[in-house]
């Protein structure tokens, strides 16, 4: 979830606030525009998705257009910068995870998390997945490191015997972004957490913990 306090724009995903990273070097300015374009920027894409006007977002933010262009000069690198910080995050539990007791229960948790994270963002699934193949797009860094430190979670719980062997980190990708797209659908919106749990229980071949999610 994202919150604004006076010019600081936080993130919080775990408890604890994770701030965006800032251009260094940036007149004080300059620098309350670029925070205050993102906070509002959050807010529009929420609402309507990655496909948000970016004309909007700068009239919500009572900024011109070429000022937002300045700081995000494409769509992509927009989201990227929305994205980021959760991304990071999300990398890093993925490591302190790799010590844990649990391989199967660690994987099963840090990929609720991914969708969970994701899911906040109508639309976002689609430009992740073309991200992915596409070096150029601002997101692919991004993108490819939170896959492989998906990719780190999965291999750990294989060599235990606790994931099925026919599958990569490119499959629990795709498989993340697919659980994040049902979720965002009205249809399969109140089952989102049931499928989640058939997915899980279709990776995990012989949980430890006898359980068939994390909840």
């Amino acid at each position: 979830m994202f919150h604004t306090n006076g010019s600081l724009f936080r993130l919080r995903l775990y408890g604890a606030p994770l701030q965006l990273s800032r251009r260094k070097n940036m007149r004080a300015d300059a620098k309350k525009n670029y925070e205050h374009i993102l906070a509002v920027a959050n807010v529009v894409v929420t609402q309507h998705g990655a496909d948000a006007s970016l004309r909007d977002i700068a009239r919500r933010a009572g900024v011109g257009l070429g000022t937002l262009y300045r700081h995000f000069p494409t769509r992509e690198a927009l989201l990227d910068t929305l994205l980021r910080a959760g991304f990071d995050e999300l990398t890093a539990k993925a490591r302190e995870l790799e010590t844990a007791n649990s391989p199967d229960d660690a994987l099963v948790s840090w990929l609720h998390d991914v969708v969970t994270f994701t899911g906040n963002y109508q639309g976002i699934v689609a430009a992740m997945i073309a991200a992915i193949e596409d070096t150029e797009s601002a997101l692919h860094a991004s993108c490819v490191t939170l896959r492989t430190a998906g990719t780190r979670l999965l291999t750990r719980t294989q060599a235990e015997g606790l994931a099925r062997i026919d599958m990569n980190g490119d499959d629990l990708f795709s498989l993340a972004a697919a659980l994040a797209w049902l979720g965002d659908q009205p249809s399969s919106a109140p089952r989102a957490e049931h499928l989640f749990g058939i997915i899980a229980s279709a990776i995990i071949t012989n949980r430890a913990s006898g359980r068939t999610s994390h909840l």
